[in-house]
Order: C-alpha cells, then sequence, then structure tokens
C-alpha cells in the first residue's frame, strides 16, 4: 500500500493518492446501517473490516510474533541494513488481517517520524505499508558536529522565551535521527520541563539539527482539555515506573477484593452507577470490570508526574453528593466518565482500554488548589484534574477528551509534524462527541459541542463548536494553506471536527437533543450526512490503520477514504460522501470537482503602533479589481512585533471578524495565520487589520499583514 500523501497540492496529487490506496483494498458491501442520521445515505459495513477483540494475552502473543519477524518484515520492505523495526502495536480485523505498527531506528538511534503501518493478509503475505515518511532513512554521520550541551542550553533557552516557567533539563539530549521534515538529518531531542502559562506541567520536546544547531521541531507533551499544546507520550518504562509508584497509595483496606457497584452522585450526570471494589469493610474506585481503573484523590497537590494520591475510599458504597461539598463528587464525575469511555471503546471499536491492553489506567481529581482544566499524562497513564475555575473539567466530553489523548499516544503519537497535531487535536473531538452520545446519559446528552458545561465565565468562555468551529475565537471551519502557521491545535482542528460534524448530521440548520446547529460549507453545496456511528468507525479505522505521526489534513482525508473503502466498497455511496464533505471543508475536491485557484493577495508593509493604552491600532489594504464578494476562506497572514494582542479584521462595511494571535518567540514577530469566512462581504473596498493594546505596549506595533482571496 502506498504512503499517505503529504504535502501536496489539494487536489490533483491527493487523488493520486486515493487511488494508491483503493488499489489494494476489497470492494465490500454496500447496505444499510443502523444509526444514520435523518436523510444519512444508508450503509452496512462489511463484517471483515471491523475490528475484532483482542485479549491482553492476544496482543501480547501478536507482539511478540511480530518482534521475532521483525528483521524479516524489514527485508520484505526493503530497508536499509542499519535500520530496525520496534513493534508498537497490532490491530486485527474480523477477517483475520492484522495491521502493525511500528517504530524504527537507524544504527541503534530513535528514528522521530519514522513510524509506519504493515498490513498482512490472513495467509500472510504483505497487503501494503503506509510510513511517516517516503525518505529512505539514511545520514551521512552519526557523530554530531554540535555536543549535547548547545542542544541543552538553546532548549531550555527556547522554553523560557516561549513562557515556560521555572524552565530547565527533564531529560538529557538524546541523539535522534529526524525523518519528519524533507530529509532525514541527525538531530538532538532535549526535553524540558517546567510549567506553562495557565498552570499545567510543561514537558517540551525540542529538536535540533545536530550539524547547525537550528531548531527542527518543538512539541508540547502535556495538554490542558480545550487548551492550545499537542498530545505526546512517554517510554513504557516511564510509564510504568512512574504508574506503579502511585497505583496503591492511601489503600488502607485489608482483605480480598471484590467487585462491586456504587451510587454516585456527580456533578454533571446526576446520579449514576459506578464500578467499585470492596475489600473487607471497605469500598474503594476501582473499577474491576473496566481494567482495574482507579480514582484517586491528590489532596490539593501532586507531582509533575502525576505520581501518588489517595484511592478513594468509603463505608458505604454510596459517594458524592452533586456539589464542592463533597470531595468525593469530582470523584464520581471522573470515575463515571473513565467508566463510559471504556464502554464506549469496548462496545463501538471493540477495544480493550486505552492501550488496547486491558489496563483500564487511573484518575486523579483534585490536582492543586487552583488548577483550572484536565489534561493526560502518559507517565503515570492517567488524567488529572484540577479544582480552578467556576466548575471543574470533569464531564463526559472532558473525562472523553482526555482519555483519547492516551489512545493516540499509544497509536499514531501525532505531533511531529505541522498539522498532525490539528488532527490529533480533532481526533479528541471526535470520540469525546462519540462516548458523550454512546453514554446516552439524560442529564447530559449527547452534543457536538465540546466543554459546554465547564468552568462557566471562567477559561472556558468558548467552548468547540464543532459544526461551525469559527464560533471559537481559536477555530476555523476550513482548511487553508498556512493552516499550520497557527500556534494553537484547537484552531488546526477545526476543518477535521467540522468534517465530522457535517458528515454524520449534513449541513444547514438543524436541532439534535436540544440543541440548535447550522453548518456551513466551504462552496455552499450541501452536504448528505452518513450518520455519526459510520463516521467513528471510519475515523476510528483511518486513526489505527493507516494514520502516522505525520499525517496531515491531506493523509487524513486519504486516510479515511481508505477505511471507507474498506468498510463500504470504494465505488459506494458511503465513499462519495465522505469525499464531498472533505471537498466541503476545503480539503480536496468534491466528487468530479476540481480545485478553486488562490486569487490575488493585497499586502500592507507599513508599521503601525500600537496604543500604550487599550485603544485600537488600524492597518488599511484597499482592495480593488475583484469580482463579487470574498471567499469563504479569505487567508489573513498578520506580523505583528512583540504582541499577543487581540485582533480583528475589519470588511469594508465595518463588519468584524476575530483573527487568532500569533506566537512569539524571543521577544520575536507574532506570525499567525487565519482563514475568514468574509463570503457575506464585497471583496472591493478598505479592510483593516484592528490590532487592540492590553495597555502595556510600549515599543509594539504592526509590521504586516495580507489578504489572500
Amino acid at each position: 500500500m502506498a504512503p499517505l500523501p503529504r504535502r501536496a497540492a489539494a487536489g490533483t496529487a491527493l487523488l493520486t493518492g486515493i487511488a494508491l490506496f483503493a488499489a489494494v483494498l476489497p470492494p465490500g458491501v454496500a447496505g444499510a446501517a443502523p444509526g444514520a442520521a435523518p436523510g444519512a445515505a444508508s450503509a452496512t459495513p462489511r463484517a471483515g473490516a471491523l475490528p475484532a477483540y483482542l485479549s491482553p494475552a492476544e496482543q501480547s502473543a501478536l507482539l511478540k510474533d511480530a518482534t521475532a519477524d521483525r528483521e524479516a518484515t524489514a527485508a520484505r520492505l526493503g530497508l536499509g541494513g542499519k535500520e530496525r523495526l520496534v513493534p508498537r502495536s497490532v490491530v486485527k480485523d474480523t477477517d483475520g488481517t492484522l495491521h502493525t505498527r511500528y517504530e524504527r531506528t537507524y544504527d541503534g538511534l530513535p528514528v522521530l517520524g519514522g513510524d509506519l503501518v504493515v498490513h498482512t493478509a490472513p495467509a500472510g503475505t504483505l497487503k501494503g505499508v503506509d510510513k511517516a515518511t517516503r525518505s529512505r532513512i539514511s545520514v551521512p554521520s552519526t557523530t554530531p558536529a554540535r555536543k549535547a550541551g548547545s542542544a541543552q542550553a538553546f532548549s531550555v533557552g527556547a522554553a523560557k522565551a516561549a513562557g515556560t516557567e521555572d524552565a530547565k533539563l527533564g531529560r538529557a539530549a538524546r541523539k535522534v535521527v529526524w525523518a519528519a521534515g524533507e530529509r532525514p538529518v541527525l538531530a538532538w531531542e532535549t526535553v524540558v520541563k517546567g510549567t506553562q502559562a495557565d498552570g499545567t506541567p510543561s514537558e517540551l520536546h525540542v529538536v535540533t539539527d545536530a550539524t547547525t544547531g537550528a531548531e527542527l521541531n518543538r512539541r508540547e507533551a502535556v495538554r490542558n482539555a480545550l487548551g492550545t499544546g499537542e498530545p505526546g507520550g512517554a517510554p513504557a518504562a516511564d510509564r510504568k515506573t512512574a504508574r506503579d509508584k502511585g497505583r496503591d497509595t492511601g489503600n488502607t483496606a485489608r482483605g480480598e477484593r471484590a467487585e462491586a457497584r456504587g451510587v454516585g452522585h456527580s456533578r454533571y450526570s446526576g446520579q449514576v452507577d459506578l464500578g467499585t471494589s470492596r475489600f473487607g469493610t471497605f469500598y474503594n474506585m476501582t473499577d474491576s470490570a473496566r481494567g482495574g481503573h482507579r480514582t484517586y484523590d491528590l489532596l490539593n497537590g501532586g507531582t509533575y508526574y502525576g505520581e501518588g494520591g489517595r484511592l478513594l475510599t468509603d463505608t458505604d458504597n454510596v459517594w458524592g453528593d452533586g456539589t464542592s461539598a463533597s470531595r468525593q463528587t469530582d470523584a464520581v464525575d471522573a470515575a463515571y466518565g473513565a467508566q463510559v469511555t471504556w464502554d464506549y471503546l469496548t462496545d463501538v471499536h471493540k477495544r480493550y482500554g486505552v492501550r488496547n491492553d486491558g489496563d483500564g489506567a487511573s484518575s486523579k481529581v483534585h490536582y492543586y488548589n487552583d488548577y483550572r482544566g484536565a489534561y493526560w499524562r502518559d507517565g503515570c497513564f492517567c488524567v488529572l484534574y484540577g479544582d480552578g475555575g467556576t466548575t471543574p473539567y470533569t464531564s463526559i466530553d472532558m473525562a472523553a477528551h482526555e482519555f483519547t489523548a492516551g489512545i493516540i499516544a499509544s497509536t499514531t503519537n501525532f505531533g511531529y509534524y505541522g498539522e498532525s497535531n490539528g488532527i490529533g487535536e480533532a481526533t479528541k473531538d471526535i470520540f469525546a462527541t462519540g462516548v458523550e452520545f454512546h453514554a446516552a446519559n439524560p442529564n447530559d446528552p449527547g452534543d457536538y459541542v465540546i466543554g459546554e458545561n465547564v468552568d462557566h465565565g471562567g477559561l472556558n468562555a468558548r467552548p468547540r463548536y464543532m459544526d461551525r468551529p469559527s464560533k471559537n475565537i481559536r477555530g476555523t471551519d476550513y482548511w487553508h494553506p498556512r493552516i499550520s502557521s497557527s500556534s494553537h491545535g484547537t484552531y488546526m482542528a477545526g476543518p477535521a471536527s467540522h468534517w465530522f460534524y457535517l458528515v454524520s448530521e449534513g449541513d444547514g440548520p438543524k436541532t439534535i437533543n436540544g440543541v440548535s446547529y447550522d453548518s456551513p460549507t466551504h462552496d455552499g453545496l450541501p452536504v448528505t450526512p452518513i450518520g455519526r456511528a459510520a463516521a467513528e468507525q471510519i475515523w476510528y479505522r483511518a486513526l489505527t490503520v493507516y494514520m502516522t505521526s505525520t499525517t496531515d489534513y491531506l493523509g487524513a482525508r486519504a486516510a479515511t477514504l481508505a477505511a471507507t473503502a474498506d468498510l463500504y466498497g470504494a465505488s459506494s455511496p458511503t465513499h462519495q460522501k465522505v469525499e464531498e464533505a472533505w471537498g466541503a471543508v476545503n480539503v480536496g475536491v468534491r466528487p468530479g470537482g476540481s480545485p478553486r485557484p488562490v486569487g490575488p493577495s493585497f499586502e500592507n508593509t507599513g508599521n503601525y503602533p500600537i496604543p500604550d493604552d487599550t485603544s485600537p491600532a488600524d492597518s488599511p489594504i484597499t482592495v480593488t479589481g475583484v469580482p463579487g464578494n470574498a471567499p469563504s476562506v479569505l487567508v489573513v497572514d498578520t506580523n505583528i512585533a512583540d504582541a499577543g494582542q487581540r485582533m480583528e479584521l475589519v470588511a469594508p462595511d465595518g463588519s468584524t471578524y476575530p483573527l487568532v494571535s500569533g506566537f512569539a518567540l524571543e521577544n520575536g514577530p507574532s506570525i499567525a495565520t487565519t482563514g475568514v469566512d468574509a463570503s457575506a462581504e464585497t471583496a472591493n473596498g478598505t479592510w483593516k487589520l484592528r490590532v487592540r493594546g492590553s495597555g502595556y505596549n510600549v515599543g509594539r506595533y504592526i509590521d504586516s499583514w495580507k489578504l489572500t482571496f
């Protein structure tokens, strides 16, 4: 199987990539699917392409086989003599097809962006392979021109300049081969730890060229829910050590453990049944039926790695009171969120936990005193929830959102390449939505809004709207060529989250579970939905079978179309609708369509000082010679000198559109790109970039900005 297409024009190259997938896929069978949205294209997935349940023992045996055969597999793939494969996970279809995910090493060095997925037929023949890079892995020498110390000093400095508090070396620089760029290079990867601006621990991975010292990549491995960082992982040995350190802390009950059913009074989900365990005369929050998931109270403390905490215990197996008066209430919500996430994964995707190995992970509440948010830590294999804000981030969708970060860390490990950060963030939104609908809780019914219940009036003033991501100031409805220039994972996630809504429910106004939606399309054409159930199966298969660490939007489109061909057939109506939905968010084109040509650009390179008070600075651009209205993706590039200011685009008629602020390094320029749906505006006339200061703007100014129609 051909590798997923990467940086290419969103038309011909992408369609070629789809053809390469279809050439090796089974024909599929079209039919009718349960749970389809009104007006959805009806279809039944081909049973043989659905995921098969693998017990932990079966998963372990398959990984053992893959390890034993890795040299033969490398030879079949034509890998170089210095390359070695390291099996990471195995997915099995019900027809017996195996999809084995590998990391790579080169001359003993880890290869970042070198992961691949090998597809093997039931008879053992090679069906194809999907690689994170098309480049052959090779470097002239594994002896670095620059020492580890210089990479470490640069990385710590970069973290401090980016706003990391108490930045210090978290892990010594290690030699790697960086393969996620245009060509493989010898590099150093340094991990810097500290604290992000919102109080979330920071684990910043900085990759620098071992020859030139230039920065090649950086990714934040710890991401606050609804924040802007990227998902990440930790070595298995570190993960196990941290998990073992904290697992039984606070469990003072003695005696043989017995599975039990508790009653919880939650903040968000009403009265719920809880999976608990009995030890002698005590009950604790260990869900034996779901991989031994445990819920801990961190006692408003905690550590960087998330170790420790007190396992929740009780005498009557009735937990919480639905309010903050009981410390158990947040634990009830967290445990229930983990419970319904586990049930969704096993019921819908036959996945036995986050890693598909039967381990239920853990949840930890009351993290510090005023921490707002929640985040996944692969180091403790857990989700941590703070107490800050108006209400904690322990709702169903927030719990599922963070556990999905663990799924990503054990599969694609997105984060090494541009747009993959956005694909990862959208994946969390997609499965958070799936879990919420599957839970069918009457107090928190399923919807396409992420985080709508938590921290009202606090940081979460703008939850994520999948039908129209631009409702959130950090969201965009459609893909544009410079979407990865944004430092916000939320922003980059917009087109994929929007695609999921459109392919599930279609465009236009509608009401679902009492929530009103009105989803637009890039080209103004309608989208016929296939239903949420089908969309979830397609995205899960695309994620676990075809996507890699470097998957961008073109790759995500190709992966979902490949998954759709597996499940429903390459010539099925479902396949056409999936392709239509991608065209509707400006990723590729609709069936039979052609790419929209890029229109003219207009730029103002004059400097406009930002006032020292909160009054605005305006920089004008006069547009002439563009017929009709502005496009649905008007690309706005901004360059602001040393600023993280509030910005908006002002149309000729005075209408305003919020813009995404950029990321500044070492007091340098703040550069950002925003795609604005300006299709209601006349193109010609005077447009303005308006920047409002914060009152601390001495020496700051608008350096330049550009409009591309």
